[in-house]
């Protein structure tokens, strides 16, 4: 009916819900939501089991309407959790360090995200070249032009890198204008994105098809985001699974993509010089950090995802 901040207000969500969860064994909902405390609440009663899985911490930007719409999505989570039977994690390591995930800590499962990637022909690859002339080392960012994403982050690493790298571009794949919430942030950046327009293109929004032949066109992918509303980057797994290596933040969840595949490094959040480095140290040695295909999709997949789903929803059927 109506939105508040980057969230929606669904008067009928309540209804159709209640009719949908007596024709069900189950349920599995994804936070942050401001229904979902409703939704926990009526699986509980039903004596259902309740699958949180707990995507990343809301932080919306600054103003008095953000942080009531912040507080009130917080309460609705610890309500929703509490009346959980299992919260599902992508990763331990961002359990243990965000405030939500912590208060349940013997009821987290750690499920890895589902990886899909199309696959492309040499072909398209060579015509994503083409059409966007892509010449030079290219460092590749994908995300939305979000605050939290730490997109200026790349911009001052840029004065840092450009004398060891003079070609070197930013390919930048995502929603990059009216963006909901994020207006005043693009207008700050503005002026660093004219003053390094020969070293920084805008892809705008791509399909899947179109982020599949944007991966291997990259030399190395980055996520400089800055806070745990980022809490894996799933385009870190994309951009492996096509030979490319990464540069991430040492944020909890983000940081693990790296980690356990050894495919990248992992820099101080904010950290403009550091990151300038580790693109550097990528650029000028990126064989090191490549690992075979196959050893990241035994990690990361969505037929793995499936499976570990199934397995839980089984296991809580059989407890019932």
């Amino acid at each position: 009916m109506a939105r508040v901040s980057k969230g929606v207000l669904m008067p009928t969500f309540g209804s159709l819900a209640s009719a949908l969860a007596m024709q069900h064994e189950a349920m599995s909902l994804h936070l942050p939501q401001f229904d979902a405390s409703g939704l926990a609440i009526r699986g509980y009663l039903l004596r259902q089991p309740v699958v949180l899985t707990y995507h990343c911490d809301l932080q919306l930007p600054p103003g008095f309407i953000n942080r009531v719409a912040n507080r009130v999505v917080d309460i609705s989570n610890r309500v929703a959790g509490t009346f959980s039977t299992v919260v599902v994690a992508y990763t331990q390591d961002y359990a243990d360090h965000s405030p939500f995930l912590s208060q349940f800590c013997s009821r987290v499962r750690v499920i890895p995200p589902p990886v899909e990637l199309p696959a492309v022909s040499d072909e398209q690859v060579q015509s994503f070249r083409r059409r966007w002339n892509i010449q030079g080392p290219i460092i590749g960012m994908a995300a939305r032009l979000a605050t939290e994403k730490g997109v200026e982050v790349l911009l001052h690493a840029l004065p840092h890198l450009l004398p060891a790298y003079p070609n070197a571009r930013v390919l930048f794949a995502g929603q990059f204008e009216n963006v909901l919430g994020e207006e005043a942030y693009a207008a700050r950046l503005k002026p660093l994105f004219e003053r390094y327009r020969e070293h920084w293109t805008f892809l705008g929004t791509l399909d899947a098809s179109e982020m599949a032949a944007f991966f291997p066109n990259c030399e190395v992918l980055v996520v400089p985001s800055l806070n745990s509303t980022e809490s894996f980057g799933l385009v870190q797994v994309e951009a492996m699974l096509c030979g490319t290596p990464c540069v991430a933040s040492n944020l909890p969840g983000v940081r693990q993509p790296v980690l356990q595949t050894g495919m990248g490094l992992v820099t101080p959040i904010g950290d403009s010089a550091a990151l300038a480095e580790a693109i550097g140290q990528v650029l000028h040695d990126q064989e090191r950090f490549v690992r075979p295909r196959s050893e990241i999709a035994a990690r990361f997949s969505t037929e793995r995802t499936a499976v570990e789903y199934e397995a839980l929803f089984e296991e809580l059927k059989q407890r019932r």
